[in-house]
């Protein structure tokens, strides 16, 4: 290209204007939460699409759709209020390798989640204190086992007093990196007794040495914050800047073709590379690029 860091900058910006807009919603996956008002419906259906974002984005579209259907067009009143026999309409649900078996356990996290928490955010916030496994007595237990013990006394009708308010809080006071994020949110979304080991492929995080290209979308629709209509800004205790962008193929190719990759292969360390190089440009809001570098790959086949 030939482009000197300040070009590029304008560069890139031009193409976020362009693409940051409604008119991306359509045929993007972010379509499918944009169905949604509540903020728990848009949590969940967001998820579900950037989990689901493999391959066509028409099939993707279509496949949430299916599933929207299934949970009777109201995803977390099916969750939050199914009973057994309700969960025969997700039999047979299936996206490419991702079938009945993982949406069921799907379902039973955000079930156990929203039990506690009024947001999917808390999911993604390890207190550091827990995280050393002391409970509110000084006990030492593991996070999860804290979580569970919370959801059973709010099952139980009893309600958090206020050592655990002050947990929660304790939560949004620290700053954390996304790798911790992320590889929390693993560990945190697996802690239910017996899931099964297959689904285990469907959440990546950084030490698996993935990209975490789903996650990194999911966490930019959530969080990213401005004017144009089209990411949700919902959740207020991540920052914008605290994103990695989401690597995928397009997104790989056009950045290499830019210069702001230069490792050989394509893993976490890329993401957060390409992440660094981008904050250059707008510290406070790296990921805003990847409208650019995604709309130069896959609208222009840059």
């Amino acid at each position: 290209m030939g482009l000197d860091s300040f070009d590029l900058k304008a560069f890139l910006d031009e193409k976020v204007e362009l693409y940051n807009r409604p008119s991306f919603i359509e045929f993007d996956p972010i379509v499918i939460p944009h169905q949604f008002s509540r903020k728990e419906d848009v949590e969940i259906m967001g998820f579900f699409a950037a989990i689901l974002a493999w391959g066509q984005r028409k099939t993707i579209i279509n496949k949430c759709g299916d599933l929207i259907e299934r949970m009777s067009g109201s995803p977390y009143e099916f969750i939050m209020g199914h009973q057994d026999g309700d969960l025969k309409s997700l039999l047979g649900f299936k996206h490419r390798t991702f079938n009945d078996t993982d949406l069921l356990y799907f379902v039973s996290f955000f079930r156990e989640h929203y039990r506690v928490y009024d947001s999917l955010e808390d999911a993604f916030l390890p207190s550091s204190r827990l995280s050393l496994g002391l409970s509110n007595s000084g006990i030492a237990t593991s996070f999860e086992e804290w979580i569970w013990d919370k959801a059973s006394r709010v099952e139980d009708g009893q309600a958090p007093n206020d050592s655990f308010v002050e947990d929660l809080d304790e939560v949004s006071s620290f700053v954390f990196s996304a790798e911790e994020m992320l590889n929390h949110f693993r560990t945190y979304f697996f802690s239910l007794p017996d899931f099964p080991r297959r689904t285990i492929k469907h959440v990546s995080s950084p030490m698996q040495k993935s990209t975490c290209k789903r996650l990194n979308m999911f966490l930019r629709w959530m969080v990213r914050q401005d004017d144009k209509g089209v990411d949700f800004g919902i959740w207020n205790r991540i920052s914008p800047s605290q994103l990695i962008c989401p690597c995928d193929l397009h997104v790989d190719r056009v950045a290499r073709k830019l210069k702001l990759i230069n490792r050989k292969q394509t893993d976490w360390l890329t993401a957060v590379e390409l992440t660094d190089r981008l904050r250059s440009f707008d510290a406070l809001d790296p990921v805003k690029y990847d409208f650019a570098l995604f709309g130069l790959g896959i609208e222009e086949k840059f």
